[in-house]
């Protein structure tokens, strides 16, 4: 853009200040280059359940002046922040657009976890001939831990005796480090617990009993984006509710009618947890069914159909494509029953079953409108899944009462079918009533919607995870 020399590029995010954007930081100027590579790192907080959307406008900066948005304007990228976050290594390039018949070149984004130590460590102590601080019987004690200096690498331990009362006396303490306690790996460690006003006041004080650390071990606490760095894909599926409870499509008062205006309840739930999950999936192509219904052309009941009617391949081209074929559907089957869940569950658990390393997870979304007809086997079905890299989400729409399906959402009692118990909490039900604005803005409705339901799905990977042992993979450097 120099008519002498190169570009002197800068970079700002998300751009100059408007009513639907707030920028959030600038890069430096880097003189005189096409390549510029931008030193200036952002921090951000990152919401696996939100989308945040992210723009960056590049300029060529003239070195006289202060201002940015006075040059010249390189181009623009939106992106998610979620998209640079499932890419690989967290690395994503994105084509700059914004200037007619022009090549703006690309942007390379990088993103990176930032987090304090994730080391857990477990100790077991005893203690041993502490002073006795109650009168009728002997001292109760319990242990307090303090840091002593910024890094924590220099540690206080206090001794006291509980009172029945909720009071406590002061027994003694002693000091040590993370490293002479990590030597009780190898070792036993045995500290003198000293009360200094004692050992003031009586030359022949020797201490107030000992502690001894039998076991010291350390275990990495590993996060959702550790796993999603190192290569697991989230793969999404989705189930969608044919029964003739849900009203005739063409009709205003059915659940799947889709005016001109604005889309249906199932297809704004379908939007908001997709268009999230979709960012963590690298080929996006989503396998979507259907259940409920009578296929033609001889009228057949399907509980587990695919939307796009290929049953060799049930996958759809993107949430659009997802949507396209649910529109489809509607057009060509005929709404029935029941309300089978069971199905579509047994399928994608089958599915989860063939990869259980930890480099995929699955989500099924099963959007419905009324009372589940088989509990029994869905019961069963939920406790198979729960020993596979799998979550449920499941979104009711209409004014059915859900009360049953409660049941299923293990965060009370965990779900149980003959005895047998899950061993995770899979499942995530949400009546869509509750999150529908009151103005009519169905894109604040998807949003809340979202941020509810997949709000666990990250530690539900992570449960997953650590009761099979698995470590993420290491990304390859950048």
């Amino acid at each position: 853009m120099d008519t002498f020399s190169k570009s002197d590029p800068g970079m700002a995010g998300t751009g100059p200040p408007s009513p639907l954007s707030l920028q959030f930081g600038r890069t430096e100027v880097i003189d005189n280059t096409l390549n510029p590579d931008f030193v200036r790192k952002f921090v951000l907080d990152y919401y696996f359940e939100e989308k945040q959307n992210l723009r960056f406008d590049v300029y060529n900066v003239d070195s006289k002046s202060c201002s940015i948005y006075k040059q010249d304007f390189l181009g623009q990228a939106f992106v998610a922040l979620g998209e640079v976050i499932g890419s690989q290594r967290g690395r994503l390039e994105r084509a700059l657009t914004g200037v007619p018949g022009k090549r703006c070149g690309t942007i390379l984004l990088l993103a990176e976890e930032l987090s304090n130590c994730r080391d857990i460590v477990t100790m077991q102590l005893c203690a041993n001939k502490l002073d006795k601080k109650d009168f009728f019987g002997k001292s109760d004690p319990f242990l307090v831990f303090y840091r002593s200096n910024e890094d924590g690498t220099t540690v206080k331990i206090d001794v006291y005796d509980w009172d029945r009362d909720g009071s406590h006396d002061f027994i003694g303490e002693f000091a040590t480090s993370y490293r002479e306690l990590s030597r009780a790996q190898s070792q036993f460690t045995v500290y003198e617990v000293l009360n200094p006003r004692k050992k003031c006041k009586k030359k022949k004080y020797v201490n107030s009993g000992t502690v001894t650390l039998l076991s010291f071990s350390v275990e990495s606490e590993f996060t959702f984006v550790d796993y999603i760095r190192g290569g697991t894909q989230l793969n999404f599926t989705v189930a969608i509710d044919f029964t003739a409870s849900n009203g005739m499509p063409s009709q205003p008062t059915s659940l799947h009618y889709a005016s001109p205006y604005q889309l249906s309840a199932y297809a704004l739930a379908l939007k908001a947890v997709g268009e999230i999950i979709q960012d963590y999936d690298s080929d996006k192509l989503f396998p979507a069914y259907g259940f409920g219904a009578k296929l033609p052309p001889d009228g057949k009941i399907s509980h587990q159909f695919p939307l796009n009617n290929n049953e060799d391949n049930p996958s759809c081209n993107g949430i659009e494509g997802v949507l396209e074929s649910y529109l489809q559907s509607l057009r060509t089957v005929q709404l029935y029953g029941p309300t089978n869940f069971a199905p579509v569950i047994n399928q994608v658990a089958g599915t989860a079953a063939q990869v259980t390393d930890g480099s995929q997870y699955h989500v099924l979304l099963i959007i419905t409108d009324g009372v589940i007809s088989d509990m029994l086997q869905t019961k069963e079905a939920i406790v198979t899944a729960s020993a596979l890299p799998m979550s449920i989400i499941i979104v009711g729409v209409g004014p059915a009462e859900f009360d049953a399906m409660e049941e299923l959402d293990g965060d009370e009692v965990r779900v149980s079918s003959r005895g047998r118990y899950a061993e995770r909490d899979i499942v995530q039900f949400v009546p869509f009533r509750d999150y529908v604005d009151d103005s009519g803005n169905q894109v604040l409705s998807m949003a809340r919607l979202a941020k509810d339901v997949l709000a666990e799905i990250p530690e539900q990977l992570l449960s997953y995870m650590k009761t099979r042992d698995i470590k993420p993979r290491r990304a390859a450097p950048q």
